[in-house]
């Protein structure tokens, strides 16, 4: 069971190794939310997204002959471009198992990180059956992109920053709103913040169409998305929440929120304007939910879990919104 003690633990073996991203405010951005609105802004952590705290977690937690030997993942982007990195900065060898419509950002970048990179047609193709046989085939060790207890202890890393970055700014009881795929990055904050700010409560973003973590709150039960392609959220499409991360969730967040891809554009153009940051729409999902919903409290906190995003949509979201 991932707890504190796992994250705290990941926390002094990232250190030195992840930044400590900021925690940003624009006034601009507030007036047009009508709330204030901090941004943890995880899109400049190495690689671009948030990713690389749970790959280097993971990595760093194995056994020496077993990370000696290697290891694979699976993931549309982020999560292979974070273990791709940790794995080079490790010495050791990754296979990075990838959507072949994923963002050919994500799938150069990934590469160019030194990982072999194995492309799959996410629609008709089995991603679990693909890992397994690779893995057993090479002798790898599988860091799942969210459903493992030291990745979930790296993610809970941000939340250990959230604390100490609030504090200092005098917030004790707000929401926190994470952008959510399978529920990693949500888990692992939400776990931080009931030690080291018992008074935040996490709620998680999704796009609107793939909201199962939501559906699964409300629920009480796992519940699955009937399709996994055809939002522009391509970070954060996954079929259900994860067997570790949903009973996490369930215990400490609160109902799910969701926002529509064109509202992901919208924030995506607006945190360029007013915080000269970049991001993808699935890393923009907790900004539009805390600019666009209206049933939050005056000042909340929110995840930009990831900037990388094709020149092609970034041109979309500020062409489309542009002010």
């Amino acid at each position: 069971m991932t707890d504190i003690a796992l994250i705290n633990a990941a926390a002094a073996r990232l250190a030195g190794h992840a930044r400590k991203t900021p925690l940003l405010n624009a006034p601009l951005l507030d007036a047009v939310a009508g709330r204030r609105i901090f941004v943890k802004a995880e899109c400049l952590q190495l690689t671009g997204s948030f990713k690389f705290r749970g790959g280097w977690s993971a990595i760093s937690a194995l056994a020496p002959d077993d990370r000696g030997k290697g290891v694979m993942a699976y993931s549309s982007g982020n999560h292979a471009q974070g273990v791709a990195l940790a794995a080079r900065r490790h010495g050791i060898p990754a296979v990075i198992l990838m959507p072949s419509d994923a963002p050919q950002v994500k799938i150069a970048n990934t590469r160019a990180y030194g990982a072999e990179v194995i492309l799959y047609d996410r629609a008709t193709e089995d991603r679990d059956a693909l890992g397994a046989r690779l893995t057993a085939e090479r002798g790898l060790t599988l860091i799942k992109p969210f459903d493992d207890r030291q990745v979930i202890a790296g993610q809970g890393t941000i939340g250990l920053e959230i604390a100490e970055q609030a504090s200092t700014l005098g917030l004790s009881e707000t929401t926190v709103i994470t952008c959510c795929g399978g529920g990693g990055l949500s888990a692992g904050i939400a776990l931080a913040l009931e030690d080291r700010a018992p008074g935040m409560m996490v709620r998680t973003a999704e796009p609107a169409g793939f909201d199962d973590v939501a559906r699964s709150l409300a629920s009480g039960r796992i519940e699955r998305n009937a399709r996994t392609t055809g939002s522009l959220c391509d970070a954060i499409l996954t079929p259900a929440p994860g067997n570790l991360t949903f009973p996490i969730l369930k215990r400490l967040c609160g109902p799910g929120l969701v926002a529509t891809d064109d509202e992901a554009l919208r924030a995506m153009m607006l945190a360029f304007t007013h915080l000269r940051i970049v991001l993808e729409p699935g890393g923009a999902i907790a900004l539009a939910a805390a600019l666009f919903r209206d049933d939050l409290p005056d000042t909340v906190i929110c995840t930009a879990s990831g900037g990388n995003v094709d020149p092609s949509t970034f041109r979309m979201a500020l062409d489309r919104h542009a002010t």
